[in-house]
């Protein structure tokens, strides 16, 4: 289950399902898009460094994560908001698609814009709301 040189990585996805375990539809939002900023800047990482296994990877658990997102929004009750997320949603899995068979990590730049202005929106909307 884990490629752990060490015991940190189990500590860390031990606290990570912890957290989760604990948090609000809106708190797990913002992992969620912590988790696909980080896996994003690690594929453009390993883009830069020419290691195109781990790149795929990455790219590939970033496409996930963005999946699990499209997959969470209701799109009968959640009105145009829901359908203008779910094609933010597509926009970005399909440029982190292009860039990864590009090889090319200017095309990360967007989808990264996109996805920080998504999770400092939901940051925004504080505690007493619940996603």
């Amino acid at each position: 289950m884990f490629d752990a040189d060490s015991g940190f990585d189990v500590y860390q996805h031990t606290q990570t399902d912890a957290r989760a375990a604990q948090a609000s539809p809106r708190e797990l939002v913002l992992m969620l898009m912590d988790g696909l900023l980080d896996e994003i800047a690690r594929a453009e990482g390993h883009m830069l460094a020419g290691r195109l296994a781990e790149k795929g990877q990455s790219v590939a658990k970033a496409i996930d994560i963005i999946g699990g997102l499209d997959s969470a929004l209701d799109l009968q009750q959640g009105g145009a908001l829901a359908e203008n997320l779910h094609q933010l949603y597509d926009y970005c899995g399909r440029q982190l698609f292009s860039a990864s068979v590009n090889n090319d990590a200017s095309q990360l730049l967007p989808v990264l814009k996109v996805l920080a202005d998504l999770r400092a929106g939901w940051q925004g909307l504080g505690t007493e709301v619940d996603a």
